[in-house]
């Protein structure tokens, strides 16, 4: 009987047990639905590969709507792919672009939870997503040197177990890459080890501040919102934060006033973000090697830095009627959902992307296998910590593309890294963290795993012209050209040889929206363009004029193709790609150029590249 008794109870603890546990075989596992992993999958999706993501919140979108990020950094000039339509969304919720032009900060604010209404309607919208919210990542799982899927939990301890051909670390610190033991770094790099002449001295292991966002809303003159004072308050821990409250005279003297401060940050609806960086609600913490329950111990002072701030708005400085947001966060004390994290964990992949590959991009080939691009200077915060290094020099940069080798491990099969964990140095993570770059390298993650579903290949083994010609399909940049729009009809053509490395722009640092110039208009040396050519292992006939005419062109497309195409069918091509004015002795114009050689010998497919950009044939 007592047997008996036991069997039965086993069989029911088993079965308890098995309906507690869930596993599912899906082509992409995307662990983390912050900013890139919800990219990633909305991409992956739309090429016909089978998703799951899984996300500790209820929400999509990460830093820029769970975290309370929404005043975005940077690539307002370039409408790339998924982030021009999301902005597009945001204009039709608000109305326009200039509604969304609230905060001096940025050309694009809005409400936290609007753009995860957005995200959900986009996600929900593919029918081969499935998403998990509320569950935690607990381990990858590891075969045969490849990640094959990975384990969560939920708070009611049911386990979630999924098996994927190509795990995507959309964390916001890389978690699934420690599990994994993929190689990564952590924290700064000495100056002597990158080459960049930054002045770290050493390496060591401190990341950036981060921050506990919270969004403030005006609830009326007469009203009085101010919370409790928080425990350990003294208004002195924000002196300096605006001129309106400046105690001590040995600081640097604010630049703004308290308005100017909470202008920085101002969103649609009479709301405000509060992410001030100067002597404002940044922590410094360390916590990439915690697991989860020690986090949220640790991640408590943040919140607690963040109420603070609030208070000392409210009462040193008389915004009594802002009060914390009623309806943005479904959060017991109405603060953001997670933390923004500004670095974690950082892959060491197939490509390091340091400074000096953005400050010089032609001088090695690294550009030619772009697959996101971004504009905002080098962008570090280390206020809070006392043991960082002091007058970091960021020198001016241009606006810069992304590689695609730094999605991709060295040696681990099975997964690539999104968020803020791709392979780039400590510094350049100062501007590669930002919220519309981390969307686009999201969007070119999901094109990798898609493009290795459907060739069934390692990620490392995908041709990487494979990957941006799916990007340029999806009007995604993958050359940082500020002067040519998605909407213009020759911008796949001149992406595509800008891409080659014939026809080379022209970078240059701008204040916080850097720039790098392609001039359509312009004419070309015929000098330069014989260079570009050759650089490109093409080698053709000298030309004998200074200014490259259409006639000089055109020998040169009938020499390259060992006059195969002959001066007739050129002339059709022009007036096919609906080029204007044929005259023969005027110069050719850059945008000219583009069209005609991408509709002719077509470098841009014809030679293949590696994954540093070097030609393969």
């Amino acid at each position: 009987m007592y047997k008996k008794l036991l069997y039965i109870i086993l069989t029911l603890t088993s079965a308890t047990q098995l309906a507690a546990q869930k596993t599912i075989v899906k082509d992409v596992l995307v662990v983390g639905a912050g900013t890139s992993g919800t990219a990633a999958a909305i991409q992956a999706a739309r090429l016909g590969a089978s998703v799951v993501v899984v996300e500790p919140t209820n929400w999509l979108g990460g830093m820029i709507s769970a975290a309370g990020v929404s005043a975005t950094d940077g690539n307002n000039k370039l409408p790339s792919g998924l982030w021009q339509e999301f902005r597009k969304q945001l204009y039709k919720v608000y109305g326009s672009p200039k509604a969304v032009e609230t905060g001096w900060v940025s050309n694009t604010l809005f409400e936290p939870h609007v753009a995860d209404s957005i995200f959900k309607v986009m996600a929900t919208t593919e029918k081969n997503i499935t998403i998990f919210y509320e569950y935690y990542f607990s381990k990858a799982l590891v075969k045969n040197n490849k990640v094959v899927g990975a384990v969560f939990s939920n708070k009611k301890n049911e386990t979630l177990t999924i098996f994927a051909k190509i795990t995507i670390d959309a964390t916001e610190l890389g978690d699934v890459l420690a599990s994994a033991k993929v190689p990564f770094s952590i924290g700064m790099e000495a100056s002597a080890e990158t080459g960049e002449k930054v002045g770290v001295p050493l390496n060591n292991d401190i990341v950036q501040d981060l921050t506990y966002v919270a969004i403030l809303k005006d609830y009326g003159k007469d009203a009085n919102k101010t919370i409790a004072q928080p425990a350990n308050y003294n208004p002195k821990e924000f002196d300096g934060a605006c001129i309106d409250y400046y105690i001590d005279k040995n600081l640097k003297v604010p630049s703004v006033d308290a308005k100017k401060m909470l202008d920085y940050g101002k969103l649609p609806n009479n709301k405000y973000m509060l992410n001030w960086p100067n002597k404002g609600n940044d922590t410094y913490l360390n916590i990439v090697a915690l697991d989860n329950k020690e986090r949220l111990i640790e991640l408590e002072k943040a919140k607690q830095t963040t109420l603070r701030f609030v208070y000392f708005i409210q009462q040193q400085l008389g915004f009594k009627n802002l009060g914390l947001a009623d309806d943005e966060f479904p959060t017991a004390d109405k603060l953001a959902l997670m933390p923004y994290h500004r670095e974690g964990r950082r892959l060491k992949g197939l490509v390091r992307f340091n400074l000096n590959d953005i400050a010089t991009p032609f001088n090695n080939t690294l550009y030619r296998t772009g697959i996101s691009v971004g504009d905002y200077p080098i962008d570090h915060h280390h206020q809070k910590n006392v043991e960082a290094p002091k007058n970091l020099e960021f020198y001016p940069v241009p606006s810069y593309n992304i590689p695609l080798g730094v999605l991709i491990p060295q040696k681990m099969n099975g997964i690539i890294s999104a968020e803020k964990n791709i392979s780039v140095s400590n510094v350049v993570n100062g501007t590669t963290r930002l919220q519309p770059v981390v969307m686009l390298t999201g969007q070119a993650v999901g094109v990798l795993a898609a493009l290795s579903i459907k060739e069934k290949k390692q990620p490392r083994n995908i041709a990487v012209r494979k990957v941006q010609s799916e990007l340029l399909k999806a009007k995604a940049y993958i050359m940082p050209y500020i002067d040519v729009m998605p909407s213009d009809p020759n911008f796949e053509a001149i992406q595509k040889i800008g891409a080659t490395g014939i026809l080379k722009g022209k970078g240059i640092p701008y204040k916080w929206a850097n720039q790098t110039w392609f001039y359509p208009d312009s004419t070309i040396l015929a000098k330069t363009f014989l260079n570009d050519l050759n650089s490109f292992k093409l080698v053709t006939e000298k030309i004998g004029s200074d200014t490259l005419t259409i006639k000089d062109f055109f020998s040169v497309i009938m020499n390259l193709s060992n006059k195969k195409i002959m001066n007739d069918n050129l002339n059709g091509i022009w007036q096919k790609l609906g080029l204007q004015n044929l005259d023969f002795k005027r110069p050719i114009k850059r945008f000219e150029i583009a069209a005609m050689l991408n509709a002719t010998i077509n470098p841009f497919e014809t030679k293949q590249i590696d994954i540093n950009g070097k030609y393969l044939n």
